[in-house]
């Protein structure tokens, strides 16, 4: 049976991961509906504001985990960040214009950074010690998400501006729980920067993040993209609000059923299986599909990202020395996701500007494909290694 402090701690993460997803799904998949039809921006200037945060993520996360690692001070560092990524957020409101609203989307990225690898390191080194799995916790994050975009889609039909609101208070709470996560203090520092000059000699994790990048990149993107394709299928603020629950509470089944499926067939074919899944999403919706079918099949992303997220960090974890465990997933996080990320943002957004939205799915579809291209070779690789190693030992 459980102890009653593991039990509180276990609450503890899961609410803080609920209360920062349900921010960060008030605020991103109804920001760029919000900028196109409130601000009147167009696609060049949406994809420029909603390409600021993986960008931003890409060289801030690995600051921020130098400076955690430094002061040891993780607690109080996620704390801080929460809180005040919440206060930028309300900038939206305070300010016109695309210059303010840049400065406001950058401001709130750099501290929005911390968050997600802090509370992920936190969260993996107390699982990990008192053996509790880690997608049991990550799922209320998918929770939030979903439910997060479901009620704020209805309500910002009455008033646009209540996203920016109801991503205020929800950070604010998530900085007072952060404050209770559990957290025991390193013997020593971490060398990032030693770690990272490691780490880039190493060919399976530099292949599994250009994987990441081509397969994992389009489905975070997708947050931005997925409201402005609804909105372009003839969907309302409520039917981007119902298609998000959908896709978003599919995660939840995926990410815990992801540890049997990934013992049973393996780490890569799961990331595979994901990308495949992602590939004919992407080519669906390219197609135009009617507005009933892009409800019906937006829990295609539980496939996609429930068993990505799992897969693609054990994975991490299982080829990388344990000395350089920590570095290689802050990098697998900035740049895997960071990149991939601003990249399928930003060239959206021209796409969407010069074409239409569906030609976005487009783009998608081909990064998909080149990353299953990628997956394969990465499995035959590993078929190839592990018959080399067996036919040494029976030689020896």
């Amino acid at each position: 049976m459980m102890k009653k402090d593991i039990k509180r701690n276990i609450w503890t993460m899961q609410s803080f991961y609920l209360l920062t997803f349900f921010g960060t799904g008030s605020l991103y998949p109804l920001l760029s509906v919000y900028l196109s039809d409130v601000e009147h921006l167009n696609g060049y200037q949406i994809g420029t504001i909603m390409s600021i945060s993986p960008i931003v993520m890409i060289f801030f996360q690995p600051i921020w985990g130098m400076v955690s690692d430094k002061l040891n001070a993780p607690i109080k560092i996620l704390t801080a960040a929460t809180v005040v990524a919440g206060i930028f957020g309300l900038g939206y409101i305070a300010f016109n214009g695309y210059y303010w609203i840049f400065m406001t989307a950058t401001l709130v990225a750099i501290f929005q950074s911390a968050i997600i690898p802090v509370s992920d390191s936190l969260a993996l080194k107390y699982t990990s010690k008192v053996k509790v799995n880690y997608g049991n916790i990550r799922l209320f994050g998918s929770l939030g998400f979903g439910l997060a975009v479901f009620i704020m889609g209805r309500l910002s039909e009455l008033d646009p501006e209540i996203i920016f609101y109801s991503f205020f208070f929800s950070l604010l709470l998530a900085s007072f729980l952060a404050s209770r996560m559990p957290f025991e203090k390193s013997s020593k520092n971490q060398n990032l920067l030693g770690g990272v000059k490691e780490i880039l000699f190493h060919k399976k994790f530099l292949v599994f993040l250009g994987i990441t990048f081509l397969v994992f990149g389009p489905n975070l993107a997708n947050n931005t993209y997925f409201g402005l394709f609804i909105d372009g299928s003839g969907g309302t603020y409520t039917g981007i609000g119902i298609a998000f629950l959908l896709a978003v509470l599919s995660e939840v089944p995926f990410m815990k059923v992801a540890a049997s499926w990934i013992n049973r067939i393996g780490l890569l074919q799961v990331a595979t299986i994901a990308g495949i899944v992602s590939l004919a999403r992407w080519l669906l919706y390219f197609a135009e599909p009617d507005l009933w079918i892009i409800y019906a099949t937006s829990i295609l992303q539980g496939f996609s990202i429930g068993l990505f997220i799992p897969a693609g960090l054990q994975y991490i974890r299982d080829i990388t020395p344990v000395h350089i465990t920590a570095t290689a997933i802050t990098l697998y996080s900035a740049i895997g996701n960071g990149l991939g990320n601003w990249f399928c943002t930003f060239v959206g957004g021209i796409i969407f500007e010069e074409s239409s939205i569906f030609t976005v799915y487009l783009f998608f579809a081909i990064l998909a494909f080149i990353g299953i291209c990628l997956s394969l070779w990465l499995i035959k690789e590993e078929k190839g290694s592990s018959k080399i190693r067996a036919t040494s030992k029976m030689n020896f």
